[in-house]
């Protein structure tokens, strides 16, 4: 028994998007870069596709969802082709799409590497239960030994800009603060005087009046605390070796600038930015009382320093 079905020998964009499993809208735009020669209109002004458009639509379907982009399907389609007919081979040409795959699966591997990195993040920040978890791997590891507890949210704050500016060497040397903070009570509370004592700086308070000094001499002899416990507990030494490390693993290159090349290297290329770009962007609320403070200390730690 014979069936009486006659396929159709052309169909419309909707019929063509059903059976690709796309949508008008799609093909329309295939029209739109090229991707799909547009066929002749009927006499009713309707697109009518036929069997060697179906193919091309079919190949266009499985290399999108393989990830391709729009514009390496259309070269695929056109490399090495001299007439339409032959395009839809090229699809299948060697030739034409080795190098759109071989580009292809190294984005695919950036991507799965992006994955594995946001899922050791989520991962992290379970385990640690803060938002300690999502900072770069070099900084969670000098913070792992911390008691439960010690570290506040103002230091990960701290350490979430240091990271932004320098990159995660930088925040995870910082860290090293931190962590002595964290397991020197004297420390801390001194760390905390001083801190009010520079927020009281405030705009009503003169750049020459006699507590700024003060507490820049204040905030000098606790910075000299705080290095020489950093050193005797072999932190210092520590950080030295993550220096030694992270040149092993990241070689500097002719266009590091010497003042930020050691701590700035870290960041991601996609978003890095100089250090001085991205100091000029971080709002800090400091009175010129405060930042004369700041120069008076730094002038204070500078004199200490043996000479070069």
């Amino acid at each position: 028994m014979h069936s009486s079905f006659m396929p159709p020998r052309q169909v419309k964009i909707g019929d063509a998007a059903a059976f690709a499993g796309s949508t008008p809208r799609a093909i329309r735009h295939y029209h739109e870069i090229g991707l799909l020669p547009e066929p002749e209109r009927g006499g009713d002004d309707r697109r009518r596709y036929g069997y060697e458009d179906m193919i091309r639509l079919l190949w266009i379907r499985k290399m999108a969802d393989a990830g391709i982009a729009l514009d390496d399907i259309r070269d695929a389609f056109t490399t090495g082709t001299a007439s339409a007919g032959a395009a839809s081979a090229g699809a299948d040409s060697g030739e034409g799409i080795e190098g759109i795959l071989e580009r292809l699966e190294e984005t695919l591997a950036e991507q799965e590497a992006e994955m594995r990195r946001q899922r050791t993040a989520v991962q992290r920040m379970r385990t640690e239960g803060s938002r300690m978890g999502l900072l770069s791997d070099l900084v969670t590891e000098r913070l792992k030994s911390l008691p439960e507890g010690s570290l506040r949210q103002a230091d990960l704050d701290s350490l979430l800009v240091t990271e932004r500016i320098f990159g995660p060497l930088g925040a995870a040397v910082q860290a090293t603060r931190f962590v002595v903070l964290a397991t020197h009570p004297t420390l801390r509370e001194d760390s905390d005087r001083i801190d009010d004592a520079e927020e009281a700086l405030d705009d009503s308070v003169a750049v020459d009046d006699p507590r700024v000094a003060q507490v820049a001499v204040e905030r000098h002899a606790f910075e000299s605390a705080l290095q020489a416990v950093i050193e005797e507990s072999g932190l210092g030494k520590d950080d030295d070796d993550l220096f030694d490390a992270w040149d092993t693993l990241h070689p500097a290159t002719a266009d590091d600038g010497e003042g930020e090349a050691d701590l700035s290297s870290g960041r991601r290329k996609a978003d890095s930015m100089s250090v001085l770009e991205a100091t000029g962007k971080m709002p800090y609320d400091f009175s010129p009382a405060r930042l004369r403070c700041m120069e008076l200390a730094e002038e204070l730690s500078a004199r200490d320093s043996p000479a070069t």
